[in-house]
């Protein structure tokens, strides 16, 4: 008997950890896996950790709030073990959000403002990773989901740290991939385009920039979260069991162009 292939996007039973996930872009990852079944632990440095997950509680959800500084080792893993414990002890998604952005030209930036990005945007993802696969390869397999963007294949102007943390998001990710995939770990990444996100208000109050884009972008519009949510499903469920070490943009055709 063929099962309906719309069971195979199910999420029903799993238990989830989304890391960023009171951001724009995390937050409608969240509600993506959410609504799909999962059971997720939301971690965020952000206090709208707790509204967010509140609401969705009331829209009869099964999420629950962690703060977490996830710059700080110490922080992160404590986070892990809180996520673990709320999660009965197991994990089979992993959803990589967190990310900031520092603009400076290149012969300007400062150490300290780089040492941030690094930190949030790439070391936080490798120990989520880490952690969250042991705990996968204990329980033979799991769905890791990484945030990447359109400039881990680009340089862009004036973002030298984010550049590079995004760059090492694409490769850390194929390189898991290629040390789990045989023991049941798909590790894959999204690579959002030009979002409307808090993270892109300089570039969006910029007209001249927010022209230069629009030229290239043939769907002629700013993405969104609501963009990410179907992709997201899909990378965390069953559907996408023979995917895995790739890194897919979602960007309105930006990169075909």
């Amino acid at each position: 008997m063929i099962n309906n292939i719309l069971d195979s996007f199910g999420l029903e039973g799993k238990k989830a950890i989304v890391v960023g996930g009171a951001g724009d872009l995390g937050k409608a990852m969240v509600e993506a896996i959410s609504q799909a079944g999962a059971q997720t632990v939301v971690i965020d440095f952000d206090e709208r950790v707790f509204g967010i997950c509140k609401d969705l509680r009331n829209d009869g959800l099964n999420v629950s709030p962690i703060k977490a500084d996830v710059s700080k080792i110490t922080e992160i893993k404590e986070s892990y073990k809180n996520a673990l414990e709320i999660l009965g002890g197991t994990i089979d998604i992993l959803i990589n959000s967190a990310g900031i952005q520092r603009r400076y030209s290149s012969e300007n930036f400062p150490e300290d403002e780089w040492s941030k990005v690094i930190a949030i945007n790439l070391d936080a993802i490798f120990y989520y990773c880490k952690y969250a696969g042991n705990t996968m390869l204990e329980n033979g397999g799991g769905k890791i989901i990484n945030i990447a963007s359109i400039m881990s294949f680009l340089g862009g102007i004036t973002i030298p740290a984010y550049a590079a943390s995004k760059g090492g998001v694409a490769q850390l990710t194929k390189a898991l991939s290629n040390d789990w995939a045989a023991k049941g770990i798909c590790v894959n990444a999204i690579a959002p385009g030009y979002m409307d996100t808090q993270l892109n208000t300089a570039l969006i109050n910029d007209k001249k920039r927010t022209d230069e884009v629009f030229n290239r972008v043939p769907m002629k519009r700013w993405g969104n979260g609501e963009d990410l949510k179907g992709l997201t499903v899909f990378l965390a469920s069953a559907a996408s069991d023979y995917v895995t070490g790739t890194v897919i943009p979602v960007d309105g055709g930006y990169l075909a162009r």
